[in-house]
């Protein structure tokens, strides 16, 4: 069994800064890419960044220069420093990877449950 565990959410003011986690835990072989999706009320999930098992990153053009992505192999844990935060960043955080499980040694997706992230104006 694998999880995924987001952390880090919370009510911040704009201009503020959060730092979200996302640790895998279970029976794990490899974790592939890992990605950042955030969805805001009544809105369709959107991703906001995402790394490569060898460390490439994107960003949706709304974020770029102010989060950054990165992850911790040895730890199994994805993290999202978000740094200048305004109002219109405010949703649920979702975590997502591509693990490959010991148990099944299969490629499947798996989500996290969310954390949510509120910015004040």
């Amino acid at each position: 069994q694998v999880q995924l565990v987001e952390s880090g959410g919370g009510l911040v003011q704009a201009g503020g800064s959060l730092r979200l986690s996302c640790a895998a835990s279970g029976s794990i072989l490899s974790i592939n890419t890992m990605t950042w999706y955030r969805q805001a009320l009544g809105k369709q999930r959107e991703l906001v960044a995402q790394i490569t098992d060898g460390g490439h990153t994107f960003y949706v053009e709304s974020v770029k220069g102010r989060f950054t992505i990165s992850r911790d192999d040895a730890k199994n844990t994805m993290f999202l420093q978000m740094n200048s935060l305004k109002p219109e960043d405010t949703g649920a955080y979702y975590c997502h990877a591509g693990i490959v499980s010991t148990v099944t040694k299969a490629y499947q997706n798996y989500w996290g449950q969310g954390t949510q992230v509120t910015v004040s104006s």
